[in-house]
């Protein structure tokens, strides 16, 4: 489980694209869940979309999300996860609404590295699209949800500077490499 490395943030603030690059390099990666479940819903007009049946997008997520740990977990090396179930927890703080159970016990029993990175808003990066619908506001919202989600999991936050992605990058393998891991 340690080498399940979690990055999170708010919409439009470089996470996908710097899993991309740390693929590049020779990671492994997860795909975010929220965006497969919009396209996948979208292509067969289902539900399961925040805007259409809130609840059961959230269950598709945490199902998602665990299905991707359960197979990352298999893998040999570091895997920069895409967001990771602790996710939902930040979820249901961002709606100012209590955590169900099954949600906490997931983010107990499904696990990843000490230290989460977490990429702070950054309005100059952000961009809307067909998947994307949040708002600025609702990226930083979601920015401090992640925040207070991870360290209530058991987790230390990692804040991500706001550098080109080389450099972000690096900042993330060195900060790992320094705790040894």
């Amino acid at each position: 489980m340690g080498h399940l490395v979690v990055v999170t943030g708010g919409p439009g603030s470089g996470k996908t694209t710097l899993i991309d690059h740390l693929a590049g390099l020779g990671h492994g990666r997860t795909v975010e869940a929220g965006r497969a479940i919009i396209r996948d819903q979208r292509a067969i007009g289902g539900t399961g979309l925040s805007w259409r049946d809130e609840g059961l997008f959230v269950e598709l997520m945490l199902s998602w999300d665990m299905r991707s740990h359960r197979e990352s977990d298999a893998r040999e090396g570091l895997v920069f996860c895409d967001r990771g179930v602790p996710d939902m927890v930040g979820y249901f703080l961002q709606r100012g609404r209590e955590v169900p159970e099954h949600v906490r016990e997931a983010a107990r029993l499904f696990r990843y590295h000490r230290r989460v990175f977490l990429a702070p808003p950054w309005t100059e990066i952000y961009a809307g699209d067909t998947e994307r619908h949040q708002s600025p506001e609702e990226a930083e919202r979601t920015f401090e949800a992640m925040l207070r989600a991870y360290p209530s999991c058991g987790y230390e936050t990692v804040l991500l500077p706001r550098v080109p992605v080389a450099d972000r990058a690096r900042f993330v393998l060195e900060t790992l490499a320094d705790a040894g891991e």
